[in-house]
């Protein structure tokens, strides 16, 4: 009877194992790469692993080292991953309120208030499916529409050019077609705007958008995780764009060369993308050394549960907030917008932020040992960049050595489906004694 219990921690982490394998091996075709000659495994593993992840990092020249046929493949890897990715966490919490008794499914049906926590397979599948692609249609007209009237590209050209970056901003992932990334249009708005926008809504999460748009003119009716998505999120877009804004202003390898307009979107943009984009408008390896610590912190966090996003979670990181804040006062129980936030969902949070750091740590420390001569705080940028899925990159992913190439794509995988699938294991296996031992308190802090 055990054995024959649903696993979905395993089944999900064996999907994406076999998503890789497949990536990795169509990668590893001599078709895919634009010289002649297969391309090496591990630069095919690691690409592949990236693109299911909706990474977007990589260790070679996306745009001149695939061919045409590796440029569709990493698009079709990064779509299947964020579809996956978005469908599959939605179904999870599905599974979860499903193993809840009667009493239990009814007050999560009031919380989410959502209509997916009593939704069928059919439903949450066509929705996401909708989300997405309308996004990314808006998004590749818009693009293909700027980059043939002003820049006079092809029409057949930026047509796969808007295309392709439209399913990497709505998925969060970061690969370009061009070997300046999107340095080149650092103050065109037409071009960076819709992009940006593309990785919020996909870093907001199908479940929150769903609510959103049936109870726009009612915010006061969302449930607790809608309202600390969305607000957290604003917090977060708001104190990145800040910080970048603040200490790049000056710096004349990023910000510095910019009129004041486009010191404003430079600053929107690399303040929004650390939440898991990818994309970058500046060089992240001329930035100021406090800007990278702020954009590590963002990283970590990244968007929304549920969403193409990686990091431990806006929910997540604004729950244990919520907590710390509770203990400062003195109060018993934690109480979110006139809900009282259960045990075990503290326990949750505080269990999926010390693996997300625990992890991280153990990359870092990985990487320092593999590699001779990397400063920390290089090697740390790194190692959360990949955890957190956001793609960013100081350029030293590119001059490690293979075994912490290795390392590397470890921690995308981690991040991507470790936290998601570490997250429902624990509410899954909840179970309630039926005793309870003494009590003891030892000292804390």
């Amino acid at each position: 009877m055990r054995s024959a219990r649903p696993r979905p921690a395993r089944t999900v982490t064996v999907a994406f194992v076999g998503a890789v394998v497949v990536g990795t091996a169509l990668l590893s075709l001599p078709a895919s790469r634009a010289e002649p000659g297969a391309a090496p495994l591990h630069t095919a593993l690691f690409t592949a692993t990236s693109a299911i992840t909706t990474s977007g990092m990589s260790t070679v020249d996306t745009a001149t080292y695939w061919s045409g046929l590796g440029h569709v493949l990493i698009a079709v890897l990064t779509q299947t991953g964020g579809f996956g990715i978005t469908t599959i966490a939605t179904l999870l919490g599905l599974l979860v309120s499903q193993r809840l008794g009667l009493r239990g499914r009814i007050m999560a049906g009031v919380e989410t208030s959502s209509g997916l926590a009593h939704g069928d397979l059919r439903q949450v599948l066509i929705l996401a499916a909708a989300v997405m692609f309308a996004t990314e249609t808006v998004i590749a007209a818009i693009v293909t529409a700027r980059l043939t009237l002003f820049y006079d590209v092809p029409l057949g050209s930026a047509l796969w050019q808007g295309v392709f970056n439209a399913v990497q901003a709505f998925n969060n992932c970061g690969f370009s077609l061009r070997s300046d990334g999107l340095t080149s249009f650092v103050s065109d708005w037409w071009i960076c705007v819709p992009l940006t926008l593309g990785v919020i809504v996909g870093g907001i999460g199908v479940p929150v958008l769903y609510e959103v748009g049936r109870r726009m003119r009612r915010p006061a009716s969302w449930s607790t995780h809608t309202r600390l998505t969305v607000w957290g999120s604003l917090v977060l877009l708001a104190l990145g764009f800040a910080t970048v804004l603040a200490l790049e202003w000056n710096n004349d390898g990023t910000l510095g060369p910019l009129g004041v307009p486009g010191k404003i979107l430079a600053a929107f943009v690399q303040g929004t993308i650390p939440r898991s984009g990818g994309f970058n408008t500046v060089d992240y390896g001329a930035m100021n050394e406090d800007t990278l610590a702020i954009t590590i912190g963002l990283m970590f966090v990244g968007g929304g549960s549920a969403s193409t996003a990686g990091g431990i979670k806006v929910t997540t990181f604004f729950l244990l907030a919520y907590v710390i804040w509770t203990e400062v006062r003195g109060e018993r129980d934690v109480v979110i917008g006139r809900r009282r936030i259960a045990e075990s969902t503290q326990r949750q949070a505080t269990a999926v932020a010390l693996l997300g750091v625990a992890t991280v740590a153990i990359g870092t420390l990985l990487v320092l040992g593999i590699t001779s001569g990397v400063a920390f705080d290089r090697a740390l940028f790194e190692v959360m960049s990949a955890f957190s899925t956001a793609g960013l990159t100081t350029g030293l992913a590119a001059e490690l050595p293979q075994s912490s190439q290795l390392v590397l794509s470890a921690m995308m995988f981690i991040g991507r489906v470790g936290t998601i699938a570490v997250a429902s294991a624990l509410a899954l296996s909840t179970r309630h004694r039926r005793y309870r031992y003494p009590e003891e308190r030892p000292l804390v802090g």
